[in-house]
This record gives C-alpha cells, sequence and structure tokens, in this order.
C-alpha cells in the first residue's frame, strides 16, 4: 500500500453529512448509478458492523446488477482473516476497529471480487463498546485505481440507527469518490 495513495477525506464530519444531507431530494441513488454506468465502473463490498446493510442500498439502486458485483459480511475477525486475507497483524496491532482495517477491507475486497471500487465498513454499533473504540465510532473506506480514502466516523443514536448511518456515509463516500462533489457544486451553482 503506497501511502501517497491513502489519504483521508479532507472534510471534516459535519461538512460531509451536510453535504451529503443537503442534497437530499436532488441527487439520488440515480445519480450515483447514473457516475457509475457512465464510467463502466463495478463495485464490490466488505461490510462488518452494518452487516448487510450498505449492499442492500447497493441492490436498492435501479440498475445496480450492471456495477454491483457483490459484497461480504464479515462481521466475526477470522473471517476478515480467512476471507478477506486481511493480515492479522492489522487487526491486532490496530484493531478491528480502525482506518488500517477498513482500508485493507476495501482493497482486498475489491481484489477479491475483481471489480474497479471497493468500499467497506466497520466499527461499534453497541450496547457495548469494543475498547479502544468507544459505542459510535466507525470507520468507511473506498478503494480504486484513482486513491484509497477513508473517513472515521462518530455517531450517536440507537444500535440500528449507528449501523444505518454508517451505510448511507459510506454511499455518500462513494458518491464523493465518483465526483459527487462536482455534482454538489453544480447545484450549488444553480441555487
Amino acid at each position: 500500500m503506497d501511502s501517497e495513495s491513502l489519504k483521508p477525506t479532507e472534510v471534516t464530519l459535519e461538512d460531509f453529512f451536510t453535504k451529503i444531507i443537503s442534497v437530499i431530494g436532488k441527487t439520488t441513488a440515480s445519480q450515483i448509478s447514473s457516475l457509475l454506468t457512465k464510467n463502466r465502473l463495478t463495485v464490490s463490498v466488505a461490510e462488518s458492523m452494518t452487516a448487510g446493510m450498505l449492499c442492500s442500498l447497493m441492490a436498492e439502486i435501479p440498475g445496480s446488477s450492471q456495477y454491483f458485483i457483490g459484497g461480504l459480511v464479515c462481521y466475526h475477525n477470522r473471517i476478515k482473516v480467512t476471507e478477506l486475507n486481511i493480515p492479522p497483524a492489522i487487526i491486532s496491532q490496530h484493531g478491528p476497529v480502525s482506518s488500517e482495517t477498513a482500508i485493507a477491507m476495501a482493497e482486498n475486497i475489491r481484489k477479491k471480487f475483481k471489480t474497479n471500487i471497493g468500499l467497506s465498513t466497520t466499527g461499534v454499533a453497541g450496547p457495548v463498546a469494543l475498547p479502544p473504540a468507544p459505542v459510535g465510532m466507525a470507520y468507511i473506506a473506498i478503494a480504486s485505481d484513482k486513491a484509497t480514502e477513508w473517513k472515521e466516523l462518530r455517531l450517536q443514536g440507537t444500535r440500528t440507527e449507528i449501523r444505518e448511518k454508517t451505510a448511507r456515509a459510506a454511499l455518500g463516500l462513494l458518491w464523493l469518490h465518483l465526483g459527487g462533489q462536482d455534482i454538489l457544486s453544480g447545484l450549488n451553482e444553480g441555487e
């Protein structure tokens, strides 16, 4: 993994959600679909805490079979190691809830499913913390030829709400990675 191509997204969590939420009703799942289809890109997903929610969101998008190849729920660390080939040292040194683990999940699902883009989620939905990670801490990551990006999230809510917010944030990260920022700029100019 080249540290030059690895970078966190450059927006704060508040800005990230504000941008995503501000265009609900304007930016739709169909725009993600259009960007993926237009650019002939494929996506695969590795999920831990969200346990299939992100796959479900991807499959809800009309025409998703053209670009959504599939996903893997690797809830237990053993599955992260055996099915995604995450080096055990990453999990033991950084923990299952870390940017390093999220990045390895995104990169390795991309390799395993032979897709252009790998997307991942890992975190603690509660009600019990997974020290050192508190309840509500989550990481999302995306890997492609363009870049590898990740975002740390500190969320509040019920277990279900935290999982849903994480899955939706991962879709938001995909949207931004595909040029959603450009779409957002265009929308703001037109207002």
